[in-house]
């Protein structure tokens, strides 16, 4: 299926992605896909208010039933399931496997929050003073601005916009530049439900693109009608944004840079070790936030493991993300590769050992980039290390002790996701401990990428502390309200403090 025939299935009009200045290419192949109109950054302030105007709408209507039209749009990204995954891998260059997970996360994400439209509570809380009742509420905050990552075009969306409307809050949404396409579409699936809820004045306004680069981010960062700016993207993109949102006391929801660590233990169960991190540290091209990056292994093992590893990169097919059987698609364009080359450069230059890394396929495919994934045994963690680079390296270190091991996985800026494997109960209990891992996602014979939508998604330090999808991360898009109510006839203070007068 040619993509204009896969754009007229889903649903955007061919205005939306013909005849623009925006050029959206395949980084499979090189093949232009589309010219998108761009938002002006001028018109950022009118779709905020017309965003906050449908705030004040859409406050009003009662959780379950916000709920409905989440339920309604996740019938809709079923029904788009197959179309919108291609999509996905045409855009950004998923396997076909993957591409399809991305949209089913957006499925699970909508399933949840129907559930949540019911349980957005608060609490009792006992009063000191007689015939008084204190409670805690929550009400809808306002916008919501999204500005997303070209790695996940879709899902991260789906994780914001699906709480953010049964919270009561609309979404302006600034996809990637280098997937806008995605976008059109999931905004067109999503103007399906709305049509299929029936309300056409409450849900008009409710998710709203603005399509474009840095100037259009910007505008939204700084318009004070964002009551919430929730970015993925790189550290020092949410250091500006963090400081021009707290400039105007605005929210921040900030998911950031990933390095991320897996620790072997000397116990591991190699089988399964092996298999999870290749897939954490060569899927998606090592194009994830929780990639991982760094391979701290025992002393015991770390030539059995590094040996298998060597053989099972070497099995791993490199190839077009829609070709059956392909396990690593490409980068996403030739400034990823140019940064993957300049790091295995740089590793080398301090004393490692790379193995693989190179460019393939490029006779074949001459304007896209696929490469080998790359092992570099390191001696120690050295500058490169402790970079993240958006690409599938792994730095392959060794460790003696399990307090080292830990030492060297908080040892870098990022803390975002981690795991350890190991059948020893005492080493899996103090890596998850408050002395263990210092990331936001500490896990146990598993990799660090592949999240579940049930959890808080997010990390500390530079990975910027926000959290997003499951758990409680709903109240980042609510405010709270404490309320003391007096039923009785008296007037105590709290404290015991009196202030008698006569009335």
């Amino acid at each position: 299926m040619n993509v204009e025939t896969l754009l007229q299935s889903l649903g955007p009009p061919a205005t939306a992605y013909q005849g623009g200045n925006l050029t959206v290419t395949s980084p499979g192949d090189g093949a232009i896909l589309g010219r998108v109109p761009e938002t002006l950054p001028a018109d950022v302030s009118p779709i905020v208010d017309r965003a906050h105007a449908a705030y004040r709408r859409w406050r009003l209507v009662p959780p379950p039933r916000r709920g409905e039209l989440v339920r309604v749009f996740g019938e809709e990204l079923r029904a788009s399931k197959e179309p919108l995954a291609h999509l996905v891998s045409l855009e950004v260059g998923k396997i076909r496997s993957e591409a399809l997970g991305e949209v089913q996360e957006m499925i699970d994400i909508c399933d949840f929050a129907v559930g949540l439209s019911r349980q957005l509570y608060g609490l009792t809380i006992a009063s000191e003073r007689p015939g008084h009742r204190m409670m805690e509420t929550w009400h809808p905050l306002g916008v919501v601005g999204v500005i997303t990552a070209f790695n996940f075009p879709v899902a991260v969306a789906a994780w914001n916009a699906a709480l953010a409307l049964v919270c009561g809050d609309p979404v302006v949404w600034k996809p990637s530049e280098k997937a806008p396409l995605c976008a059109l579409a999931v905004q067109a699936v999503f103007e399906r439900a709305c049509r299929r809820f029936g309300d056409p004045m409450r849900t008009a306004d409710l998710l709203q693109l603005a399509v474009g680069g840095r100037d259009v981010g910007r505008a939204m960062v700084v318009h004070p009608r964002v009551a919430l700016l929730s970015a993925t993207g790189s550290t020092r993109m949410g250091r500006d944004i963090g400081a021009s949102v707290a400039a105007r006391f605005g929210r921040c929801l900030l998911e950031l840079g990933g390095n991320n660590g897996i620790t072997v233990g000397p116990s591991a169960d190699l089988d399964l070790t092996v298999r999870a991190v290749v897939f954490s540290a060569a899927g998606t091209t090592g194009q994830r936030c929780t990639t991982a990056r760094r391979l701290i292994v025992h002393e015991a093992v770390h030539d059995r493991l590094v040996q298998r590893l060597q053989h099972a990169y070497g099995s791993v097919k490199i190839g077009p993300p829609l070709e059956e059987g392909t396990l690593l698609g490409p980068l996403i364009d030739a400034h990823a590769f140019e940064a993957m080359q300049a790091a295995l450069a740089q590793a080398r230059s301090e004393g490692g050992r790379v193995f693989g890394g190179e460019r393939v396929l490029e006779d074949r495919f001459p304007h896209a980039h696929y490469v080998k994934p790359a092992l570099v045994e390191m001696p120690e963690q050295t500058a490169i290390v402790r970079q993240e680079t958006f690409a599938p390296i792994l730095y392959v270190m060794k460790y003696r002790a399990l307090a080292d091991a830990i030492a060297i996985n908080n040892a870098v800026p990022q803390g975002l996701s981690s795991s350890i494997f190991t059948t020893d109960l005492r080493e899996a209990e103090l890596f998850i401990s408050a002395t263990g891992s210092d990331c936001g996602i500490a896990n146990v014979n598993i990799g660090t990428s592949g999240a579940e939508i049930g959890g808080a998604f997010g990390g500390e330090k530079e990975t910027g502390g926000g959290r997003e999808s499951g758990s409680d991360a709903w109240k980042s898009y609510m405010r709270r309200a404490t309320n003391t109510v007096n039923y009785s006839g008296e007037l105590p203070l709290a404290q015991g403090v009196r202030f008698d007068v006569v009335p």
